[in-house]
């Protein structure tokens, strides 16, 4: 009988998984990227106070000018804070547009963070 080796058990594993039409398992990013198949889930509503600043979010209901499935609303002091879902599932503000963060409360956190008590003024949308 031949000796199983490491190469031989992840071969075989990837075989059986293929031919049974499993899902491969994901990582976790990966995993909450998936959402609705189009990685467009709406995540929970938040409402708390970071660093003294009250800042909240929650699902709108109709797509934003980038979204194609239910659109997210965050703000920082009653101030809209605007948001966007990257393809792979992260969000950018556009206070910390280059910096992206696995949901909505962290991207108000970021721009919280970004702020350093400066006031966030109002984007303006096309």
């Amino acid at each position: 009988m031949p000796e199983l080796s490491r190469r031989r058990v992840l071969t075989t594993a990837a075989a059986l998984t293929t031919a049974v039409g499993a899902r491969p398992v994901l990582a976790p990013s990966a995993r909450a990227a998936e959402g609705d198949g189009h990685g467009h889930h709406s995540p929970a509503a938040f409402d708390e106070v970071y660093r003294g600043r009250r800042i909240r979010g929650g699902p709108t209901g109709a797509g934003g000018h980038h979204a194609h499935g239910p659109g997210y609303a965050v703000s920082v002091d009653g101030v809209e804070l605007h948001v966007m879902r990257n393809a792979d599932g992260s969000w950018i503000s556009v206070v910390s547009h280059y910096d992206p963060v696995p949901t909505p409360r962290a991207a108000a956190r970021a721009a919280v963070d970004e702020l350093q008590g400066a006031p966030l003024l109002l984007f303006p949308a096309n």
